[in-house]
């Protein structure tokens, strides 16, 4: 699977001779291509950023990468991997209807909000480096002098097959990416955003941070 993508990378970010419009495949396809690649820059790749970051601006928030939306429809039965399944979407332009799947028993058996073939390769190890937090901090003095916070993280995940879920966390878990900064001392202070950080395929780290 690995010799496949800097070839399907380049072809979606590098050359709009030969790649379809974005409209051609869903968008949760482009934004799998362009997070494994570190968001190249292309038309493509810019409007699969922005869906990305809008889906995590609240409200209300959702998963950024909605892959059980790119149908690959791959590994079944010798058919083709998941990259190169990808490869032929992006580049041959091959309408790809939402829900549509081989006429195979297998089929029967897809779950959904998971992606509908096995990504649990390594080479799909950028899926599940996405983590979400949903942040609300506050703290502040009362007139006794005592220091009251508060705070409140929730934290999305990605599992072996792309599935998305979503659990209570700690303010300390945040990354250090975070504009969170509680202060040493017990000044008023107040906090929320949605964070979202990523490594594309290489390992480069991403992120970014949604006020409100």
């Amino acid at each position: 699977m690995k010799p496949h993508l800097p070839a399907l990378l380049l072809s979606l970010g590098l050359s709009t001779a030969v790649v379809s419009p974005a409209a051609a495949y869903p968008v949760d396809c482009a934004i799998l291509l362009c997070l494994a690649g570190g968001w190249p820059a292309s038309a493509e790749c810019a409007h699969a950023r922005a869906v990305f970051i809008r889906r995590i601006t609240p409200w209300p928030i959702e998963p950024p990468l909605q892959i059980w939306n790119c149908p690959m429809r791959a590994s079944f039965h010798g058919e083709a991997k998941p990259i190169e399944r990808l490869f032929a979407i992006a580049v041959g332009g091959e309408p790809v209807p939402l829900v549509s799947f081989p006429e195979t028993p297998l089929a029967l058996q897809l779950v959904q909000n998971r992606a509908d073939v096995d990504i649990s390769d390594p080479v799909f190890d950028f899926v599940r480096s996405i983590r979400v937090f949903e942040i609300t901090y506050q703290q502040r003095r009362n007139q006794h002098g005592d220091c009251n916070s508060w705070g409140s993280v929730y934290m999305g995940t990605y599992g072996a097959q792309g599935d998305y879920s979503r659990r209570r966390s700690s303010v300390s878990a945040v990354p250090a990416a975070s504009d969170l900064a509680v202060p040493a001392d017990c000044r008023d202070y107040r906090h929320r955003s949605v964070f979202v950080e990523w490594r594309d395929y290489e390992g480069s780290y991403g992120h970014e941070e949604v006020h409100y």
